[in-house]
């Protein structure tokens, strides 16, 4: 059967497009609805191709010999020219390997006592707290904080000033790409260079704290060693993909745990039944159902892109030669008479969800910092539940802003005190 043709929205120029995108949440879910899986617009005069859907998802990894990685221009500035990111082929593989370093099984219970620590101060800190505090804020500084330490060996007067930098940074990764002084972006650049000077300089110490001693000796793909210019974009990268996923996956499993009291209640039993400190990674069937459902309903990667080498057939469509493809990661639509739109962890147990899903991206290129997000997820939920009993601030959004990752728009303000040590009640028969 012959390929169809490529539907269409018709931007000439693109500007309403990009306005739409960046300030429409819902642009590419409405956009799919009036075209299909795989369609055509513009953006800032590039022209790009969005896709989601399992089949078209699947069609797009089984021909990856015709596709190589693609970033907008603000993040390809942002993350430099050296990263691996804009990198394919053997030079991607050569800095994938020598990163990857950081996140073997080997490296993960190097870090665990260090966020083992981390877990405890923010408990303790929760707890200490005089009013309200705005949870995902504290999730960000912890993500940050542990891949600060655990790479790099900053102590926490170190980390506090390359965090305030990185925020800025990231915020700008995905922005309109002027560097007219004072944009959001001009002040990303300024922030990239601080952090990679800052970087070169842990490099030229030679400290053996953290894990920076993993990568030492990395080889390019001609077999010559990175240079300190080389590692640094390198170890940026490094921070973002260890952090940034971190941080929304944390904020949205507790926004979800906070609104739903009875997966709280179900979940909460095997949580309290797990050792506190853990000597290994914490095994929790429950709890990794419960992770599964939030990254099924806000993923924290919502997409990645693709450029085509050569034309590509997805779900049918025939997407050309030098297309710029958008992987739009959408939750799971609830299809007719199903509960999808229902926050269930029990799916993922029962048997009864079966759909692929690639919260972290997929293919050779997903996330680096998946191994570690998972463990940070896993001692956070263990460490954090059973120390502390958090109740949400009445009157605030709960909705949540996409960009760069999802997170609640008003931070997820909770009001914290020591976990009672009296019995939970039993779950609700429904939810067992």
């Amino acid at each position: 059967m012959p390929a169809k043709p490529l539907p269409n929205t018709g931007a000439v120029s693109g500007l309403k497009e990009t306005l739409d995108f960046f300030g429409d949440p819902g642009f590419a879910q409405r956009r799919f609805e009036t075209y299909g899986d795989v369609f055509a617009t513009k953006l800032l005069n590039q022209p790009i191709v969005f896709i989601r859907g399992e089949r078209a998802i699947n069609d797009l990894f089984s021909q990856s010999e015709s596709l190589e990685g693609w970033w907008p221009e603000s993040v390809k500035k942002l993350l430099g020219s050296r990263s691996l990111a804009n990198r394919s082929g053997a030079g991607h593989k050569a800095r994938r390997r020598v990163v990857g370093q950081l996140f073997s099984s080997a490296a993960l219970a190097r870090y665990t006592p260090s966020i083992i620590d981390l877990v405890d101060e923010l408990a303790d800190e929760l707890i200490g707290a005089v009013g309200p505090v705005p949870l995902a804020g504290r999730m960000r500084r912890f993500a940050f904080a542990v891949i600060a330490t655990t790479v790099l060996g900053l102590d926490t007067s170190s980390r506090e000033a390359l965090f305030a930098d990185f925020e800025i940074w990231t915020k700008a990764l995905f922005s309109i790409p002027l560097a007219i002084p004072g944009t959001p972006f001009a002040r990303a650049m300024a922030s990239r260079q601080r952090l990679l000077n800052r970087i070169k300089a842990l490099l030229n110490e030679g400290s053996n704290q953290g894990g920076l001693d993993l990568i030492s000796g990395g080889l390019d793909e001609a077999g010559i060693p990175l240079d300190d210019d080389d590692l640094a974009e390198q170890l940026l990268l490094l921070l973002f993909a260890g952090y940034e996923t971190t941080a929304s996956s944390l904020s949205c499993l507790f926004r979800a745990l906070l609104t739903q009291p009875q997966v709280m209640a179900w979940l909460l039993p095997e949580l309290l039944a797990s050792a506190w400190p853990v000597a290994t990674n914490p095994q929790s069937v429950r709890l990794d159902a419960t992770v599964l459902e939030v990254m099924r309903q806000t993923p924290p990667v919502g997409g990645f892109f693709r450029r085509s080498l050569r034309s590509v057939e997805l779900a049918e469509i025939e997407v050309p030669q030098n297309s710029v493809i958008q992987v739009v990661l959408s939750p799971a639509s609830a299809a007719d008479g199903s509960d999808l739109a229902e926050f269930r962890p029990q799916r993922h147990l029962d048997g009864s969800f079966d759909h692929a899903l690639l919260p972290f991206g997929g293919g050779e290129r997903v996330c680096l910092g998946k191994a570690l997000a998972e463990l940070e997820i896993r001692l956070m939920a263990v460490g954090l539940l059973q120390k502390v009993q958090m109740s949400l601030e009445p009157d605030q959004d709960l909705s949540l802003q996409l960009v760069p990752s999802p997170t609640p728009r008003s931070g997820l303000i909770v009001s914290a005190t020591p976990l009672s040590p009296s019995p939970l009640s039993p779950s609700p028969s429904h939810f067992s």
